[in-house]
């Protein structure tokens, strides 16, 4: 059980996004500790790290404990300016960027938002093509264009299919198309007919029963559908129908998007398309 709480801050002159994400995944490591998370994004000028350096500073001293500063700031005057004494700052530009450049050869650009700004237009439009396509094919809404489909998550209700396929579309360019097993679908273990023709594109998603009774359950209580004897049916009846055509499924029970996205992504051998 977490023991202590301490403060961590994720800083960037853009999103946040690449501190937080690496800042997050540092932290994972030290499972007895509570963490007190704060991301500051756009912290762009010096006079915004001077203000954020006294705040930090007063964190230190109410806490009691050297406050954690992750930072991807670019601007060296920016990032003078946010050091704090009183806190462990973690600079992930000012850690690598030396390196890559002795490295390379090469002085970096030093150029702020490449990494999640719109640097690229045609890689841009792709992206929100994808992910339209997630959105107007989500729950078997839209199913005449499925051939245009890089690939179809199939499974019952709440395993997790629509976050997936938004995932796949924002971050490799996917198109994803999602469709909810009912349970008229699950009455044999025949593909839907609307299904048959795109076998090959099928990825399947499961998950373990008790955790879709407790999924369900927050969505419509003490329900048939949220049931746990017709949670354990559909998962089974949905499992069996993936074995009997040979379709590929993972079970999405303890597994993030992220990792579910990954795992098929390598299981059905799909390339990033930006």
């Amino acid at each position: 059980m977490p023991h202590h709480l301490r403060s961590a801050f994720f800083v960037s002159d853009r999103t946040g996004i690449t501190a937080e994400s690496l800042g997050h995944t540092l932290l994972t490591q030290f499972d007895t500790v509570e963490f007190k998370r704060e991301t500051i994004p756009f912290v762009d000028t010096v006079e915004k790290a001077e203000a954020l350096a006294e705040v930090i500073r007063q964190v230190s001293e109410t806490d009691h404990l050297k406050p954690l500063v992750f930072t991807s700031i670019i601007n060296p005057d920016v990032r003078s300016a946010l050091q704090v004494e009183n806190a462990v700052m973690i600079d992930f530009f000012d850690t690598f960027i030396g390196q890559l450049e002795q490295e390379i050869g090469q002085r970096a650009s030093l150029s702020v938002g490449k990494a999640h700004g719109m640097v690229n237009e045609e890689k841009y439009d792709h992206r929100i093509e994808a992910v339209n396509f997630s959105l107007n094919h989500d729950d078997g809404v839209k199913l005449k264009d499925l051939h245009e489909a890089d690939v179809i998550l199939v499974g019952v209700s709440r395993s997790g299919k629509t976050p997936t396929c938004l995932y796949l579309a924002l971050q490799y360019g996917i198109r994803a198309a999602n469709y909810p097993l009912t349970p008229e679908d699950l009455g044999s273990p025949t593909l839907p007919k609307l299904l048959l023709p795109f076998k090959d594109k099928i990825f399947g998603l499961t998950i373990d029963p008790a955790r879709l009774h407790y999924i369900r359950s927050e969505r419509r209580p003490d329900s048939k559908y949220a049931s746990m004897d017709n949670c354990r049916r559909e998962v089974n009846e949905a499992e069996s129908m993936f074995r009997y055509h040979g379709v590929s499924f993972i079970s999405t029970t303890h597994k993030s998007i992220e990792e579910i996205a990954s795992t098929i992504m390598h299981k059905a051998a799909l390339g990033r398309r930006f």
